[in-house]
C-alpha cells in the first residue's frame, strides 16, 4: 500500500496596500482577517488540521496564518521562510520535498502565482486562486517522490466576494 500524504495550499488572505513601503509588509485588510477566520473554520470543519505548516515570511501570511491556526486549535509546527516570499511553483516544489517523512499533512501558506501555480503542475487543474483560497491536494508516495501529475485535488474552497 502506498503512503497517502496531504498538502493543503494557501494564498494569503486580502490584504492592503503600502504605498511608499516595501510589499513584504503590507498587512492584512479587515476583510483578509475575516477570510483568514472563515479558512480556519472551514478546514477545523473538514477536520484538514495539518501537521506541520511551512509559510512565507511576509507580513500578509503570518497574519493569515496567525488567524486560521486560532480556528485550528492546539500546537501546530510552523516554519516561517523568507524563501517562499519569491518563490515560484518549481522552487515550491524542491522546498516540499525536503518535509519530513513523518508529516502526513502539510499546510503551505503564501502567494500567487506561485500557489495557483503548484495547484496545476500537480493536479492538472487551473484553478482560479484568489486571496485565502484553499486547495487540498492527496498525494501518493512521500515528499520526495513529489511530481507533476502526482495529485489528485480533494477539497477546494474560496471566500464569498461579499464577505
Amino acid at each position: 500500500m502506498q503512503d497517502l500524504r496531504r498538502l493543503i495550499v494557501m494564498r494569503h488572505a486580502k490584504a492592503g496596500e503600502l504605498p511608499g513601503g516595501p510589499d513584504f509588509e503590507r498587512a492584512l485588510r479587515p476583510r483578509g482577517l475575516r477570510e483568514s477566520v472563515a479558512a480556519g473554520r472551514w478546514l477545523a470543519g473538514h477536520d484538514f488540521r495539518p501537521d506541520a505548516v511551512i509559510c512565507s515570511a511576509a507580513r500578509r501570511t503570518r497574519q493569515t496564518w496567525q488567524y486560521v491556526a486560532a480556528e485550528l486549535g492546539g500546537a501546530i509546527p510552523v516554519s516561517t521562510q523568507r524563501e517562499l516570499y519569491q518563490a515560484d511553483a518549481g522552487d515550491l516544489m524542491e522546498i516540499i520535498r525536503q518535509t519530513a517523512a513523518g508529516v502526513r499533512s502539510l499546510l503551505y501558506i503564501g502567494h500567487n502565482p506561485a500557489a495557483a501555480g503548484l495547484i496545476a503542475i500537480l493536479t492538472a487543474a487551473e484553478p482560479e486562486f484568489p486571496p485565502a483560497a484553499i486547495a487540498v491536494v492527496d498525494l501518493a508516495g512521500d515528499w520526495e517522490s513529489l511530481s507533476a501529475g502526482g495529485g489528485t485535488l480533494a477539497a477546494s474552497w474560496a471566500p464569498h466576494a461579499a464577505d
